[in-house]
């Protein structure tokens, strides 16, 4: 017998084909590592035995729970056809971003989707895309790049200023931004963000606070990008005005 509890596990030991095996082994990984696989099939065996006497158990409660009202598991075929969605971009946007899309826009619960300009492939979801769903809320449906946008900063100067200062500005950016992974400044740059208190009260940032020095104003690897140009702004009661 292996060391490490599977699901299979649980149902030999009698345990229902439903959430409440999901539950058991995130709580078992979570809370019962170092514990032999022999004494968690045991306890486990109890709290099947008689869950009631487990709610509101610090391990077990959760499994008690799933036992005492199981959510039933359903498996859903795709749509055969797509829910509407808008592609901006579409020329630049490479083929499987597209088709990662198409199949999320099958899913039963799907109800619109958009593929932005800087849409990538991804893990499920690609990365760039937007998926509105009825009723549903999917963790994993990211791309798996939690985080990463798109920012816009507007500079209240005319576009002549541009003429002649292109090389200046590429200096200023190449001089000022690292592009890719573990690449990060050399010298240490000072930002009010380093003088809020969870640097100080929370352990973990005060670790991190010497590699976030160096981590700031980087852009990191990836579809990452910086440029500058000139807007136009079609609106005439603006800020710029």
């Amino acid at each position: 017998m292996g060391n490490k509890l599977k699901g299979k596990d649980l149902i030999k030991l009698g345990f229902p084909k439903n959430n409440s095996i999901n539950i058991a082994l995130g709580q078992i990984s979570r809370y019962r590592k170092k514990v032999t696989k022999e004494h968690i099939l045991t306890e486990a065996a109890e709290v099947l035995k008689n869950p009631e006497k487990f709610c509101g158990n610090a391990i077990w409660g959760k499994v008690a729970e799933g036992l005492l009202a199981p959510i039933e598991i359903k498996m859903h075929a795709l749509r055969n056809t797509r829910v509407p969605f808008s592609i901006y971009g579409e020329n630049e946007i490479d083929e499987r971003a597209k088709f990662q899309l198409y199949d999320a826009l099958k899913l039963p619960i799907a109800v619109q989707g958009a593929l932005m300009p800087d849409a990538h492939t991804g893990y499920g979801l690609p990365i760039g895309g937007v998926l509105a769903t009825e009723n549903a809320v999917i963790p994993y449906g990211v791309g798996v790049d939690i985080g990463c946008s798109m920012s816009l900063s507007v500079y209240p100067v005319k576009a002549s200023y541009l003429k002649g200062r292109q090389h200046q500005f590429k200096n200023i950016l190449s001089e000022h931004t690292k592009f890719g992974m573990r690449e990060t400044h050399a010298v240490k740059h000072s930002h009010e963000i380093f003088e809020r208190s969870i640097f100080r009260e929370i352990p973990l940032l005060q670790q991190l606070k010497d590699k976030a020095y160096k981590q700031l104003g980087t852009s990191g690897g990836g579809n990452h990008f910086v440029e500058f140009g000139i807007v136009s702004i079609s609106n005439d009661k603006n800020e710029f005005q």
